[in-house]
Parts: C-alpha cells; sequence; structure tokens
C-alpha cells in the first residue's frame, strides 16, 4: 500500500533577491526555492506558524511533501535546506527539490506488527519489545510504502526479529547495510526472575562447596 503524502502549501513571491525575502518576513512568511527536474526554479513563500509547527513535529527534511502552489501543477518535493535565524533558531529561508515518480529518496518508514495472536513466545506470556518502530529506507518516490509489516507468528521466547526477517516492498531497501534488530520476543518477568534467584542459589551452593 503507498503511502499517502502530505501536503504543504506554498504561494508563489513576486520577486527574488534580499529585499523580496525581507519584505516575505515581514508579511510573516519564510520566503523559500522550489528547484530541480530540469524545470524553472520557483520563489515561494509559506506561512510562517504553519510551517514552523511541521519543522518541529520532526522529520521533516525526510519526509516527501506534496507541493501545493495555486497556478501551478502540484508536485512532489523534499526539503535540501532550511536556512535559521543564528539568534532566535526560527526559520528564515527554505529550500525545496523536485522529484520525478522513479527518483530514490530515503524516509522514515514505520514498522508494524502482526499475528501476535500466532506467537507461541506471546501466548508464553513473552513481551514484544519494539527495537526500531521504524526503519530509514531508499524508496522510490512514485511508490513509498504506508508501513513494514513485521509477521510474529512462530516466534519464541528469546528470538530476535531482524530486518532480513521481514518482507520488503519493492525497490525498497535499508539504507543500514546490516542485518539489525527490529523488535525482541523477552521473556516473562517472572520467568526471568526464577533465572536470577536460580542462578544466585547455584553461586551460593559452589561457594559453599568451596
Amino acid at each position: 500500500m503507498a503511502k499517502e503524502i502530505p501536503d504543504l502549501v506554498a504561494e508563489a513571491r513576486a520577486g527574488t533577491g534580499k529585499g523580496a525575502a525581507r519584505q516575505s518576513r515581514r508579511n510573516g512568511k519564510v520566503p523559500g526555492i522550489v528547484y530541480g527536474d530540469h524545470k524553472d526554479p520557483i520563489a515561494l513563500e509559506f506561512d510562517f506558524n504553519k510551517l514552523l509547527a511541521k519543522l518541529r513535529a520532526g522529520r521533516f527534511m525526510s519526509t516527501l511533501w506534496n507541493l501545493k502552489v495555486e497556478g501551478h501543477d502540484d508536485v512532489r518535493v523534499i526539503c535540501r535546506g532550511v536556512q535559521k535565524d543564528v539568534v532566535k533558531d526560527l526559520p528564515i529561508h527554505i529550500d525545496f527539490m523536485r522529484l520525478r515518480r522513479t527518483s530514490k529518496v530515503k524516509l522514515f518508514i514505520p514498522v508494524e506488527f502482526i499475528n501476535e495472536e500466532e506467537c507461541p513466545g506471546l501466548k508464553k506470556g513473552g513481551t514484544l519489545v519494539t527495537v526500531r518502530n521504524e526503519v530509514e529506507m531508499i524508496v522510490t518516490a512514485g511508490d513509498i510504502p504506508d508501513h513494514l509489516t513485521v509477521d510474529l507468528a512462530g516466534h519464541e521466547v528469546g528470538e530476535s526479529i531482524h530486518i532480513n526477517d521481514v518482507k520488503l516492498p519493492a525497490g525498497a531497501k535499508p539504507t543500514i547495510d546490516r542485518n539489525f534488530v527490529i523488535a525482541n520476543i523477552a521473556a516473562p518477568s517472572a520467568l526471568r526472575s526464577s533465572d536470577d534467584e536460580g542462578g544466585e542459589g547455584e553461586e551460593a551452593e559452589a561457594a559453599a562447596e568451596e
């Protein structure tokens, strides 16, 4: 299932250069530009408060956006730079790059778990410990997966689920080139406690024998 691409609304900005950018900021806007895909750059401006909220929500630089500008076709873009005021740490200019549907981009894809009822480890009282709730992937801009599906069926207590155990969407691959852990099936707390006590008892017996 393709991931829904969030909208990012902007207005075409009249004029370029420092003077036009300063005027945009005085009007409560953040000046910016979109370029790439062998097309002319377009000067833009964004509502300051709305843009700031999206920036503070996180993952702004790794999110694929559907840029909407009145009088222009919608276009998929990714942020390539945010210039901030060195004192206030607030955005004063922002750059976006256009992407084709075939472009490869790095995005964080959320992880979803299925078949918990078919997981022997969980049935025995084990706990699912999520190591990564999202994975940075290289994906095609025109076919971004909504999530990665991790099948828990058949996994026992003490087992780890690695990225190589996950069926990845076509054309997607992790940015990390190793078989990293996604989640663990941890032993029940009662079992862990009894194991610890057993270990302590054995150590005490060994000490007594010495």
